[in-house]
């Protein structure tokens, strides 16, 4: 599921918002998650999972192309844990392995 799916399936479900409201509120809400997160704050989401940020230490790499040594610099990467409720609704087949496993199950 991807930004336009979700916006078109709250507009479904939400027939009394317009298209326009319920993206400016998916717009609000991940914006506010990304001001959250790029802050240094963590964000939970009951029975969800949690956002939070991870540190990546400074390493030594090699360009792929050429193998030309390179150091790749420390930096913080958004990671995501899901919480007990989504891995149990996984778990008990809300998720299907035939088919297009990109597809949402609301």
């Amino acid at each position: 599921m991807n930004r336009s799916d979700l916006i078109s399936h709250l507009a479904d479900l939400h027939p009394q918002l317009q298209i326009k409201d319920v993206e400016s509120i998916v717009k609000a809400i991940i914006d506010a998650l990304a001001t959250t997160l790029s802050n240094g704050g963590r964000i939970e989401i009951r029975g969800f999972g949690s956002f939070r940020l991870n540190y990546r230490p400074p390493r030594n790499g090699r360009n792929p192309k050429t193998g030309e040594r390179l150091e790749v610099p420390a930096k913080y990467v958004p990671h995501f844990k899901a919480g007990k409720e989504l891995r149990d609704r996984v778990i008990k087949g809300s998720y299907s392995t035939s088919g297009n496993s990109n597809q949402s199950v609301v």
